[in-house]
């Protein structure tokens, strides 16, 4: 039987939508009942990673740290992550994290620019810590070169390399194939990851194609709570790979219970594909700039479906949501023109 490793991301990934003011006490609730269905792996952080509380990715409601703490008091087995982007996070961030209880890190870059991870990655294996890479915005890197990447992670301390479609862009061929890539390049003890995105409605799909490419971690988000459309949905992809006679520890009633009424109740809309979503997905665009298009929409008049389309074909990275402010105010100016 293949068995994977389940990282459910509600408390990190999740903050873009709740537009990081998740509350200690809702943290704390979450993250009890996700551990008590037997999910291995909950990841708590800002949505944009460690320190990512700012002016530019949006300030937290409630301090991270505290947000750590209220998560490892509430789970008796599972293992606590964080997601730490270098650039953003520190080392000093990472050190506070583990004395909080973290003992798992995710280190994610560009997927063009894993060697900015390897101080983090080194750091992560001298504090005991579970040391994974993320290339993120994976479709926008050819096989080849995404296990290129992949290999300077691992060669950087990396046990696990994860190919992250942070745009939800794949579909299952394209996911498979990068996955696979990764698997015949990296050793054998280095395992593959797949963190998937809702935008084209084939998180759970890519997610099985992934694991049958030889992907054994794999993210998910309860209720699908995450940036754009949301994620791969525990509760489906659970469910899914039981029907399927994958193990993934995870009770499939409980983690429907906790789904349906513990996170439903404090999302602040159903994550579904509309247009503004269905776009990042097609145009390849990365999913937290879903919320900062809306806002410059409100702004400048602008739909922010055109907006996401001109970032897609500007090929934006994360990390670059100031872009999105000037093709609204440009798009709005060069309407004013016309109308002139």
């Amino acid at each position: 039987m293949t068995a994977i490793t389940l990282c459910d991301s509600t408390l990190r990934d999740g903050s873009h939508p709740m537009r990081h003011q998740y509350t200690r006490e809702q943290v704390s609730a979450v993250a009890g009942a996700l551990d008590g269905c037997g999910v291995p792996v909950i990841e708590v952080a800002h949505g944009d990673g460690l320190a990512g509380s700012s002016f530019n990715y949006g300030f937290s409601g409630t301090d991270e740290l505290e947000l750590l703490t209220a998560a490892r008091e509430a789970m008796d087995d599972a293992r606590l992550a964080v997601l730490l982007l270098p650039g953003i996070g520190t080392k000093d961030d990472l050190k506070r994290a583990r004395e909080l209880g973290a003992a798992v890190v995710r280190i994610a870059t560009h997927s063009t620019e894993a060697d900015i991870s390897i101080q983090h990655l080194g750091l992560a294996r001298e504090l005991g810590m579970t040391a994974i890479g993320f290339l993120m915005m994976a479709h926008m890197t050819e096989p080849d070169e995404l296990a290129r990447q992949a290999a300077i992670m691992a060669e950087a301390g990396a046990e696990v390399v994860y190919v992250t479609d942070s745009a939800g862009a794949l579909v299952p061929d394209t996911a498979a194939a990068r996955v696979g890539a990764l698997r015949d390049a990296l050793p054998d003890e280095v395992a593959v990851g797949f963190h998937g995105h809702q935008n084209l409605s084939l998180g759970v799909g890519n997610s099985l194609a992934a694991i049958d490419a030889g992907a054994r971690w794999i993210d998910a988000c309860t209720r699908g709570l995450g940036a754009g459309a949301g994620n791969t949905p525990t509760e489906i992809l659970v469910a899914a790979c039981a029907r399927m006679g994958i193990e993934t520890g995870v009770d499939p009633l409980k983690i429907a219970d906790v789904a349906e009424d513990v996170v439903a109740p404090l999302m602040p809309r159903e994550q579904i594909v509309d247009r503004d979503s269905l776009v990042l997905g097609y145009a390849g665009v990365y999913s937290s700039f879903l919320l900062h298009a809306r806002r410059a929409e409100e702004r400048f008049g602008v739909r922010a479906s055109d907006i996401l389309l001109e970032i897609g074909r500007r090929k934006a990275v994360g990390g670059q949501e100031d872009l999105i402010i000037e093709v609204a105010a440009e798009m709005a100016a060069a309407r004013e023109a016309a109308s002139a």
